[in-house]
């Protein structure tokens, strides 16, 4: 009978027990960054508002003092993915409408901090430009203007996702109360989005799934106050970042607390 491989025994359990323990380093060290995809084509248009109402559908609480100016779009359906796609960035151009675009084709570089929900009242081709299947951005006007002119309303444009460049670290404000933990992570870097958040405690609180409540905003029944935080963050491209005890044991609602980023 042949023996097992030793040493491929023990280097399969070393893996194992940094995947359960450090899956930001056991993983997403091996995994390439979050790369730029292919130009895709779409329709644009805009939507009024400002910076405290255009990150209504992600759950964020002001776009422009959470470090994403005014450059934001709300997706369609088919993009919003019930929130998953919220904190995306995406580059825009409007294209084959030389009477409307901006001339030098401009590049606007958007995140997602909203939704442009469907209106069935209208034909896709016609109003209901955010009607399932349509891939559709309804940018934030002060910057639509930046890339076509007003009097357009809706025009063609090419897109493509790409990595979120952001200041600083992941934040996490914690925005619940003693019975209802909420959490709100916002300024992530790399693919931008957030697929997974798990917290943990530094005495009783052992690794916990928090549950996504709508867009960013992250909710557990788990008692996290008293506890100093350490959070696990992880996007879309499968990438991890772990904030070690980022937050005092004596936290307040309200605060927020700056981590470790995606590069």
């Amino acid at each position: 009978m042949r023996l097992p491989n030793l040493k491929a025994m023990l280097g399969s359990l070393l893996l194992l027990f940094l995947l359960a323990v450090f899956p930001d380093h056991a993983i997403a060290h091996h995994r390439p960054r979050f790369t730029a995809a292919p130009w895709k084509h779409a329709h644009a248009t805009f939507y009024e508002g400002g910076s405290g109402t255009f990150g209504g559908a992600c759950g964020y609480l002001d776009v422009v003092q959470e470090g994403y100016g005014l450059e934001t779009v709300a997706l369609s359906n088919a993009l919003f993915n019930n929130g998953q796609s919220c904190g995306a960035c995406y580059d825009i151009k409007c294209v084959d409408q030389p009477q409307w675009c901006k001339p030098g084709s401009p590049t606007l570089h958007v995140t997602a901090t909203n939704n442009c929900p469907p209106n069935w009242n209208q034909a896709s081709d016609n109003g209901g430009w955010c009607n399932p299947p349509r891939e559709h951005f309804d940018i934030a006007k002060p910057v639509f203007l930046n890339i076509a002119e007003y009097k357009a309303s809706i025009v063609p444009v090419m897109y493509r996702r790409v990595p979120c460049q952001k200041k600083g670290g992941i934040r996490f404000t914690i925005i619940g109360n003693p019975y209802f933990n909420e959490v709100l992570v916002w300024n992530v870097g790399g693919a931008g989005d957030v697929m997974s958040l798990q917290v943990k405690g530094h005495d009783k609180l052992k690794w916990t799934m928090m549950k996504r409540m709508w867009g960013q905003r992250w909710v557990t029944d788990a008692k996290l106050v008293g506890e100093s935080l350490t959070f696990r963050v992880q996007a879309s491209d499968k990438r991890y970042s772990t904030s070690w005890h980022i937050t005092p044991k004596n936290w307040q609602f309200g605060q927020t607390f700056e981590g470790k980023n995606f590069r």
